[in-house]
């Protein structure tokens, strides 16, 4: 594999966790240095308990400067975490809110989905029956002022706008856009409500009998309403047959998995169970309930699919429910539990493994420590494990039969019944330069915005997929624009990866107009996992 592919290779690995805070505790040498005669201070009885607490205050009441105990009691309970194992984790106050919304489900705003350009706040669309479309806010409008503040050609991030726009439902925050074709700004009071975060990306008939449902994560809104209400809605239309988008899932609650679980699996078939130290075994089990339970079922997972993406995909292997599609997913078989302090901060502590129905644990190894832990994707993909199933390192040799007599392990995740290779044939430097610059999703939000009315003749995404193309016209329009912004042509990138940017283009324009609806059918045209699970489910 050459340098430029093993670099391609980086930019698609999924952040699969956040990676925890690593400023540790410094102790410095005591040769050379001068020094005071010790005193007492610590009890000759001190429990090992009572001796942190001990050195966090004898540090606050004699250090030779000022320190600041807060930061010091949670770098210690960071440091103190990380020993444990990589997925317990301490979580500041400041950030808990942020960390619970996804799994929530929901957060309060005002209800758009917006993009930062030409350092512009751009309403991309807004949240159907929410707080900004009951008022108006439109595509296309850019917001100038928020409560009376300018908020436009300050260098506004991302950050500043949630702080901004969030808030408590029920509060109320003033903005003033500027409209295309609007000489005037347009002021609009929102009173903030509650917007959904949703978990499930697309769902959508690939053919007359076939469904596909991508999941992004397990939230308590996974289930119910979003996978019932899709799956109901796939087989209204006709699916008699499924293939599960699990990839790049870093997990969730394990709830919302062993439910899913539960709609493709007879009553009382066992779906996960889990244990620990001071956890007695718990078993949860598939019921009678089930809406899918004689259908074919592909699922795809790579190595971004974590957790209780595991957990699903795991129970449908295990009992030759779903043929897994994709490559080696990420391996984490950790069970963690969060308890909030009265400050607001909380602790997410691993009380727990849990095992597959062929009673496997699929934790991949920690025993090298946090950094090591941290870097093992990397290691996937300098062994060649992205490129061949055979580079697949079996870290548990023991083996597990399911009932129709298909080897499985475990140790390191779930491994796919059918391997598909990350494909990089058409990347190119040039290509990532314009995805990190991201100047592809900008260039498609100018080119809606510029086109509004005349992409008007576009009904629906069928004509648009049928009828529109990213003519040669078009394409040079977008490789000059991303040469005005720092982007060089070059041929070399354009001749290998032409195809891949045309057909990002024409994604990123069909999200402007049709979201995730347009968005991930046009990708998926070209994608390789999605086609051979396509072939298989129709063997």
């Amino acid at each position: 594999m050459d340098s430029e592919n093993k670099s391609n290779y980086y930019k698609y690995l999924p952040i699969v966790f956040a990676v925890l805070l690593a400023t540790g505790i410094f102790i410095g040498s005591r040769m050379n240095v001068s020094f005071i005669p010790s005193r007492t201070f610590f009890s000759s009885k001190a429990s090992q308990t009572n001796k942190l607490s001990d050195v966090l205050n004898y540090i606050q009441n004699e250090y030779v400067d000022t320190v600041n105990q807060k930061n010091l009691v949670d770098v210690s309970i960071e440091q103190m975490l990380q020993n444990l194992d990589p997925h317990s984790a301490y979580i500041p106050e400041e950030q808990l809110q942020a960390a619970n919304e996804p799994l929530e489900g929901n957060f309060e705003g005002i209800g758009v989905e917006f993009h930062i350009q030409q350092d512009t706040i751009m309403i991309v669309t807004t949240i159907s029956g929410g707080p900004s479309d009951m008022v108006g806010i439109q595509p296309g409008d850019r917001i100038v002022k928020v409560d009376g503040k300018n908020v436009a050609g300050i260098g506004i991030t991302n950050n500043d706008v949630f702080q901004k726009l969030r808030g408590p439902g029920g509060t109320k925050v003033k903005i003033s856009v500027l409209r295309r074709n609007q000489p005037a700004l347009v002021d609009f009071n929102i009173t903030r409500g509650k917007i959904p975060i949703y978990s499930i990306d697309v769902a959508y008939m690939i053919d007359n009998k076939t469904g596909y449902i991508k999941v992004n994560r397990f939230a308590a809104t996974t289930y119910d309403p979003e996978f019932k209400e899709a799956l109901n809605k796939l087989v209204r239309l006709g699916m008699t047959q499924l293939i599960l988008d699990l990839r790049g899932n870093p997990g969730g609650y394990l709830d919302a998995a062993t439910k899913l679980a539960d709609e493709f699996l007879p009553d009382k078939k066992l779906i996960v169970y889990t244990q620990g130290k001071s956890r007695p075994k718990t078993v949860y089990e598939a019921t009678k309930e089930g809406n899918f339970e004689k259908g074919k079922v592909v699922v795809l997972i790579d190595q971004g699919s974590a957790s209780a993406a595991e957990i699903l995909a795991g129970a449908l292997q295990d009992w030759d429910r779903a043929t897994i599609v994709g490559r080696r997913s990420f391996g984490k078989g950790l069970v963690q539990e969060q308890t909030v302090f009265p400050d607001g901060s909380a602790l997410r502590l691993t009380i727990a493994r849990y095992y597959t129905p062929t009673a496997r644990c699929i934790q991949k190894s920690y025993k090298g420590g946090y950094e090591e832990y941290q870097h093992e994707l990397e290691e996937r993909l300098k062994n060649g494990e992205f490129e061949s199933a055979d580079s697949i390192k079996e870290t548990d040799t023991v083996k597990y039969t399911t009932p129709a007599g298909k080897i499985v392990y475990g140790g390191g995740g779930i491994k796919p019944d059918v391997f598909v290779p990350l494909d990089t044939s058409d990347n190119s430097e040039y290509m990532n330069d314009l995805f990190r610059s991201s100047l592809i999703s900008q260039y498609a939000y100018d080119f809606v915005d510029r086109n509004r009315s005349s992409l008007k003749q576009y009904k629906g995404f069928a004509a648009y997929h049928d009828q529109f193309q990213i003519s040669d016209q078009l394409f040079g329009e977008f490789i000059s624009y991303a040469e005005k912004q720092g982007v060089k042509k070059n041929e070399t990138g354009l001749k290998k990866s032409g195809k891949q940017i045309r057909l990002q283009l024409k994604a990123f324009i069909a999200r402007q107009i049709f979201g995730n609806n347009g968005f991930f059918p046009t990708l998926n045209e070209e994608d390789n996992t999605f086609l051979k699970a396509v072939e298989i489910i129709n063997q």
